[in-house]
């Protein structure tokens, strides 16, 4: 560890250490070391109490012990938020972090992390009513909130557009779950883990929405025989969608669905949609996106695939007093041919965001792969959406452009978009700190 600390510079300014490690810079605070073991390990959690400070090999212990000691000092409580402890060592390294300094194996690694969580338990319940208001933070039972509460908390109000604050990606479920909340924890979960800061679904009253025609027609799938029975199993109900809630407060993910109809659109408000999609199919449907427009306290998403200029004056102004207005350029077709995706037009709604700042540039993704989106960053797109799957099943309707979950597909899209945003960079020309004149005067 010192040989670490030797290597890549001190950067802290205070170290606590047993040893005689001393850094060019910063202070230092030095403590005994209590190794833990079976008949020790009751010795370590009464020390938290204690105002001895003591290196213990489950190491936020000695750093509660330091915030007691602080709190004290202070004279008032002091919160600890413990961001990061999520006791899966396959979980990784942080990405701030990038690498570790241990020597143990990768088995050795996981056995330590994964005893701790009891320890933190033990040490939560300790804490009550001391110096220190101890606030984990995570999707853990015990947690007390999650990473976005964090930010929400912390970090200043964020403006739509403002691209220091990059781009939301949608993974857009559409009815790929099936209706089967099974399927619904694994792709919430996955999209979650690849990255995504939004997943979305869809509500529709099936009898109206389609003809009798429609639904009578012979559909061969394990819910039935007919389109009616295929199409009413896709639909998530109200204690399906309090699920969806649920599950995403815990991961930490937002979530909100497409309404074609007012039915659903009422529906939705109910159960806590973070906003409103609008999509194509239902752009001639004027009458109900008037009652949408009129209505909607929340932010509005529209796709303007099969629309033109005329449409997309039309919706700017009929959704004037929308608190958000996402436009989407979209094409309908499935998968758009490359000359069809007109990723300029981002670029349009991105100057008339300027002008109107309601208005957000987005992409709607029905081309193959991630280069369409990626450019469209790069025209300006706050937001993105890309169609997901789990698995291919023979009588599903699937679109040919939906990234499969249960492969790295669509991690790598939101890898890809993370990393045009970085390349894309600001508006600002200034010198930075990588440059340097080769030849000065």
């Amino acid at each position: 560890m010192k040989d670490a600390l030797a290597k890549e510079g001190p950067r802290s300014r205070l170290y606590v250490t047993s040893t005689d490690y001393a850094p060019s810079r910063g202070e230092v605070l030095r403590a005994p070391h209590a190794p833990l073991t079976q008949e020790s390990s009751d010795l370590m959690v009464q020390r938290l109490l204690s105002d001895e400070i003591v290196i213990e090999d489950v190491l936020f212990l000695t750093a509660l012990q330091i915030a007691r000691n602080v709190a004290r000092q202070r004279g008032r409580r002091q919160t600890v938020y413990m961001v990061g402890f999520d006791f899966k060592a396959e979980a990784g390294n942080a990405q701030a972090i990038g690498r570790h300094y241990e020597t143990d194996s990768a088995d050795q690694r996981r056995l330590r992390i994964e005893m701790q969580e009891n320890f933190l338990l033990n040490a939560l319940y300790m804490l009550k009513d001391t110096e220190v208001d101890v606030v984990h933070v995570g999707g853990r039972p015990f947690s007390r909130i999650d990473s976005a509460q964090l930010a929400d908390q912390f970090l200043p109000k964020r403006h739509a557009h403002d691209r220091a604050w990059g781009v939301s990606v949608i993974a857009e479920l559409t009815t790929n779950h099936f209706g089967d909340r099974g399927r619904i924890d694994r792709m919430v979960r996955a999209a979650k883990a690849a990255g995504a800061d939004f997943v979305k679904f869809q509500k529709r009253d099936v009898e109206s929405f389609y003809t009798a025609e429609q639904l009578a027609a012979p559909y061969k799938s394990p819910f039935g025989t007919t389109f009616r029975d295929y199409r009413h199993q896709l639909e998530l109900d109200a204690d399906d969608f309090a699920y969806v809630d649920t599950l995403c407060k815990q991961l930490g993910i937002k979530w909100f669905a497409s309404a074609l109809d007012e039915a659903s659109y009422r529906f939705l408000l109910d159960a806590g949609s973070h906003a409103i999609k609008l999509p194509s199919t239902i752009s001639e449907h004027t009458h109900y996106l008037e009652t949408v427009a009129k209505t909607c306290d929340r932010p509005i998403v529209l796709s303007t695939g099969m629309t033109d200029k005329a449409f997309e004056d039309w919706v700017v102004e009929t959704f004037a007093n929308s608190p958000e207005l996402n436009l989407l350029q979209c094409n309908s077709g499935y998968p758009t041919p490359a000359e069809d995706c007109n990723v300029g037009v981002v670029r349009h709604y991105a100057r008339i965001a300027r002008e109107n700042p309601r208005i957000v540039p987005g992409y709607s993704s029905h081309d193959q792969g991630w280069f369409g989106s990626a450019l469209a960053v790069a025209a300006g797109a706050r937001m993105v959406e890309k169609h997901v799957k789990l698995g291919n099943t023979e009588w599903a309707h699937f679109d040919a452009v939906a990234l499969d979950l249960t492969k790295p597909d669509f991690k790598d899209y939101v890898q890809k978009i993370r990393e045009a945003e970085i390349v894309i960079g600001t508006e600002e020309k200034a010198v930075n700190p990588s440059e340097h004149h080769k030849y000065r005067r």
